[in-house]
């Protein structure tokens, strides 16, 4: 079966399945007609053959930086989602958290026939930037923001801003912020920075701690910190994995949330309703990232072009049990 038989078949020219295969225009009754005979056949195309005439693999090329994260499941959803409707196939990429493997697969991808690549980025050294500056094919960043380079991202910014008045409004006084290394621009410096920026006195420098992105970590730091000032109302965590760690560690202690210490997060992810109390985060807009990353993509591969652009999206507190007024 090829795509002559199938063109017969349907009573359409060789063009007209070809057209319709690589989808290009071909009208709806025409369309209709082959369609029907390839459901009816079970007509699979070569994808080598297709490579080599279109000069496409209908390949993109996906980094992310760990894939036990519910946060880049949504973000892989989305950006699935886009490139299945489209004919696109991703191939993913894990770098367990390493700069360095970020870079090898970048230069992978390059030199080897995807059509494009979708960078879930951590960490920008200088070498990443150097890559990026001059990135030979079509390349979108989701969760950072790179001058010169189409990046989706998030208002990390003010949503740390959005929680510390939160805590403020709470009567919380003796706040303490467990934060991620601030290489990582979005989640270990804009949140940090934002938090910052309201709280001022109230997050003095001993209540600080930086984590990594586990519950593990979490429960660690809420441990250093409680040992460090045991009059601690408050708890602000990077993200809600941190903040699950944390609350671990206080109910462990007798010490009791929200009455006691009011703890929140960022992400909202699945295990933040099921905590107990229910966490207060932020809910960003993960899916729809991937989505929007994976349309600039086709769009960037449609039009061969590789303008710019940057997409900043916004985000919604989610205020639950775990914060709550301060009745000291």
């Amino acid at each position: 079966m090829n795509i002559s038989d199938i063109a017969e078949m349907a009573g359409v020219s060789r063009a007209a399945v070809s057209r319709y295969l690589n989808h290009g225009y071909i009208s709806a009754e025409k369309s209709e007609r082959i369609k029907k005979v390839i459901e009816e056949t079970g007509y699979k195309p070569s994808i080598m053959a297709q490579t080599l005439r279109t000069k496409k693999t209908r390949l993109i090329g996906v980094i992310l930086p760990r894939i036990n994260s519910d946060t880049i499941s949504s973000v892989v959803a989305g950006i699935g989602n886009i490139l299945c409707d489209a004919g696109y196939e991703m191939i993913l990429a894990t770098t367990m958290n390493r700069p360095d493997k970020e870079l090898d697969y970048l230069r992978i991808f390059s030199e080897n026939r995807v059509d494009g690549v979708i960078f879930l980025a951590t960490v920008f050294t200088r070498e990443h930037k150097k890559l990026l500056k001059h990135y030979p094919i079509p390349i979108v960043i989701v969760g950072q923001r790179l001058d010169g380079v189409s990046c989706i991202y998030h208002d990390d910014y003010h949503a740390g801003q959005e929680l510390a008045r939160l805590m403020e409004k709470k009567g919380r006084k003796k706040i303490c912020y467990i934060g991620v290394i601030r290489e990582d621009a979005a989640v270990g410096r804009d949140r940090a920075d934002g938090v910052r920026s309201i709280l001022d006195e109230k997050l003095v420098p001993e209540l600080r701690a930086t984590a990594d992105f586990s519950i593990k970590a979490g429960y660690e730091k809420m441990k250093e910190l409680i040992r460090r000032s045991p009059e601690i109302d408050g708890v602000i965590c990077a993200t809600d994995s941190i903040a699950v760690g944390a609350m671990k560690y206080l109910k462990e202690q007798g010490i009791s949330v929200p009455e006691q210490i009011s703890v929140c997060g960022f992400g909202d992810n699945k295990i933040s309703a099921e905590t107990t109390p229910a966490l207060t985060t932020v809910h960003f807009y993960y899916q729809e990232s991937g989505e929007k990353a994976a349309r600039k993509i086709l769009e960037m591969l449609s039009s061969k072009s590789n303008t710019e652009e940057q997409t900043k999206l916004g985000y919604e507190l989610i205020a639950r049990e775990s914060v709550s007024d301060n009745h000291k």
